[in-house]
């Protein structure tokens, strides 16, 4: 491990910032719209929209969520010329300990197929895969 990141929760002047560290990761799809991913996560539980800090730089993100029942990780991001240096473990640490002060039993996430190498990385910190089928609906294309 490297250095301890900044861990802080997300400011609106992150935003553009935040964005390209999420396309530089490839976590950017044609169905996402991350301007509204963050204005739509600001109006719930903010406090779990945490970047990481680096020189003045955001150089990784985590999004959380907790609805009563289970918990949810999203956009999980370091910037790739940073990576494998711990970094993604301690925003991992950050997002876990918000979630389990909420009183979150249980975290979930997913993880598309193909990503293999993210695969190892939750493997490699104690996530496992769950016998389930994930299923999803759309009301915004």
């Amino acid at each position: 491990m490297e250095t301890t990141l900044e861990i802080r929760c997300y400011q609106t002047l992150d935003q553009d910032e935040l964005i390209n560290l999420w396309r530089d990761c490839e976590l950017v799809k044609p169905q996402n719209a991350p301007v509204k991913d963050i204005t739509r996560k600001q109006k719930v539980d903010p406090d779990l929209l945490l970047v990481g800090v680096k020189n003045n730089k955001i150089i990784a993100s985590v999004m959380g969520g907790y609805e009563g029942h289970r918990g949810w990780i999203n956009y999980l991001a370091v910037a790739p010329d940073e990576q494998k240096k711990g970094y993604g473990y301690q925003m991992m640490e950050a997002i876990e300990s918000r979630l389990k002060d909420k009183g979150c039993p249980k975290i979930n996430l997913q993880v598309r197929t193909n990503n293999t190498n993210v695969l190892s990385f939750y493997q490699a910190i104690g996530y496992c895969e769950d016998a389930v089928v994930s299923l999803g609906k759309r009301f915004e294309v």
